[in-house]
């Protein structure tokens, strides 16, 4: 069983189960205050879950393009899309992140929270490429990810510090980078924002 095959199926499961930490009805706030700053344009969310992003950025007047490739996710996203009263303004897709070729026109914003970065690097270089591709210049990439800790003998969990900046360095121009510590149950794990700008 592939890594991708083995996370897909854990993921699959916990949307099945309805075991999501990570799901709350407001996006996080570092996305509700960058959103305010912006003016309503073209967003896509990747790895977009129930959409709790996605209709936040539709009910403030913001075309937003959902991406997630776990079919129970984006389930439960158009149920949320619909009861939110949004379907007009929301367009949900079951695909990989790394493979988005259906997408042509450029976004404003691409953002993604906790998606990219439980890729193995041949993902995170084709997954790379699409964002590249699809933020038009001058628009913005906000991406959350845990951040791994290399520990000698230990297979990576999540991505290494200081790897997003060299995958998005030929295309992008980092604007902030905001490090902390992420706790979901009695779990914690290092972790960052980052702000970046698309050059051109």
């Amino acid at each position: 069983m592939t890594d991708a095959t083995t996370r897909f199926q854990r993921l699959q499961q916990r949307y099945r189960d309805r075991e999501m930490p990570w799901d709350h009805q407001l996006p996080p706030p570092e996305i509700m205050a960058t959103a305010a700053t912006l003016p309503p344009g073209r967003a896509l969310d990747l790895g977009c879950g129930t959409a709790r992003a996605g209709v936040y950025l539709a009910a403030r007047g913001w075309m937003v393009d959902g991406v997630d490739f776990v079919p129970e996710a984006i389930a439960l996203a158009e149920e949320r899309v619909r009861s939110e009263g949004v379907a007009d303004r929301v367009r949900l897709f079951t695909a990989s992140v790394t493979a988005l070729e259906f997408l042509q026109d450029p976004y404003d914003l691409v953002i993604d929270v906790g998606c990219m970065h439980g890729m193995p690097d041949d993902e995170l270089v084709a997954y790379a490429a699409e964002v590249t591709r699809l933020t038009r210049p001058g628009g913005l990439y906000l991406l959350f990810a845990h951040l791994q800790e290399r520990v000698e003998g230990e297979a990576p969990a999540w991505i290494a510090k200081g790897r997003v900046e060299i995958l998005f360095a030929d295309g992008f121009s980092v604007e902030r980078v905001e490090y902390g510590v992420t706790h979901v149950g009695e779990s914690s794990w290092p972790s960052a924002w980052y702000w970046l700008r698309r050059n051109g």
